[in-house]
């Protein structure tokens, strides 16, 4: 069970209000890192990941992630994370 939870990130939304998340993996593109996250709520969607990129803070054992608006840089690194899980996921186009 702690194995389990080893891979679950509780991030604050809009409202402050805790969301869980499954850490699924780190992606490096373009010098830049990018963690891939399920959501694991019940009203949100079960087939959509959500794809942050991490910015350091100035504390060495923090880090941020922030929301990506360049929808190239979410399309590249959703590409990466697909080719490298293809035989885990069934990914629909």
């Amino acid at each position: 069970m702690d194995e389990e939870l080893d891979n679950v990130i509780v991030l604050n939304d809009e409202d402050g209000n805790d969301v869980k998340f499954e850490f699924l993996d780190l992606i490096e593109y373009s010098g830049e890192e990018y963690v891939i996250l399920l959501p694991m709520e019940e009203e949100e969607e079960a087939d959509e990941v959500v794809i942050l990129k991490v910015e350091d803070t100035d504390s060495a054992d923090e880090e941020t992630y922030v929301g990506v608006d360049d929808q190239e840089v979410l399309n590249a690194v959703f590409e990466i994370f697909k080719e490298k899980f293809k035989d885990e996921f069934n990914f629909v186009d």
